[in-house]
């Protein structure tokens, strides 16, 4: 197996544990560039960040990888919206 078909590989196991596991994160895009591996999209907490951040390490561990996650905030807002 070559290393780019190991990136693959991996990326693909990565992404189907963040839609099957607990976690559910179907927000998050994971693709290989290069010989890296790219995490970014949109999550619903901060703890949700963090377990998508540990399954990464697990799945993707030895393959250098970068992140840009953005935790949405979810819920009704917390001021009223001032129209002028």
């Amino acid at each position: 197996m070559t290393a780019v078909e190991n990136i693959e590989y991996r990326i693909a196991h990565l992404r189907d544990r963040l839609a099957h596991e607990d976690i559910a994160e179907l927000g998050v895009r994971v693709e290989a560039r290069g010989a890296r591996a790219m995490i970014w999209g949109s999550v619903t907490g901060p703890e949700s960040r963090a377990a998508v951040l540990r399954i990464a390490a697990e799945e993707l561990a030895g393959v250098p990888w970068h992140e840009d996650l953005t935790v949405q905030h979810i819920g009704p807002p917390d001021h009223a919206e001032v129209l002028s």
